[in-house]
């Protein structure tokens, strides 16, 4: 089947930065969209941002401006690039990929998770 991984979370003062990557392995035969969601204590998992094997790109509109979302076609890996953090960016951050596996079935799959806490 298909496996993804998350890294690149931690703790950052508000203004600072992090990259989260996600790496996508297994019976791949191609992903179209990937995404990056993120789901706060006590609050509904939501779309941060979306980008297509094309890189066309879409961002909720509290992050337009300060995220970035790209992806390695080759590697398989998305990233988003997280820059002016604010406490509210606090959450756990999971990446959603459509996968195409080599089966010749289609599913979205997710990764676990990685941990983004903004404080001072």
């Amino acid at each position: 089947q298909v496996q993804l991984v998350e890294s690149g979370g931690g703790l950052v003062q508000p203004g600072g930065s992090l990259r989260l990557s996600c790496v996508a392995s297994g019976s791949i035969f191609r992903i179209n969209v990937m995404d990056w969601y993120r789901q706060a204590p006590g609050k509904q998992r939501e779309l941060v941002a979306g980008i297509t094997s094309g890189g066309s790109t879409n961002y909720a509109d509290s992050v337009k401006g300060r995220f970035t979302i790209s992806r390695d076609n080759a590697k398989n890996t998305v990233y988003l690039q997280m820059n002016s953090l604010k406490p509210e960016d606090t959450a756990v951050y999971h990446c959603n990929a459509d996968v195409f596996v080599v089966d010749g079935t289609r599913r979205h799959y997710w990764g676990q998770g990685t941990q983004v806490t903004v404080s001072s």
